[in-house]
């Protein structure tokens, strides 16, 4: 599958787009590990990648929030 991406105005934060529905309606956040574990699986993958801090889910868009590493080292895992 391929996954285009996107900068956002934040240089921590990256959009990720499948091409596909992530969310049928509103938007999903999550914060914690335990956020994600609870209510998504992919959410939870996400956040168990080494300095990932954040993930956010939209219609057809998921945004991966990070703290220090950089992107280029985080995308192939994302």
């Amino acid at each position: 599958m391929f996954i285009q991406t996107e900068v956002t105005p934040n240089p921590a934060t990256l959009k990720f787009l499948p091409g596909r529905v992530v969310v049928e309606s509103g938007t999903e956040e999550f914060s914690t590990m335990e956020e994600a574990e609870a209510r998504s699986p992919l959410a939870a993958k996400l956040m168990a990648i080494p300095d990932v801090s954040g993930v956010f889910f939209g219609y057809d868009f998921v945004t991966v929030t990070k703290r220090a590493a950089e992107w280029q080292h985080l995308k192939p895992a994302i």
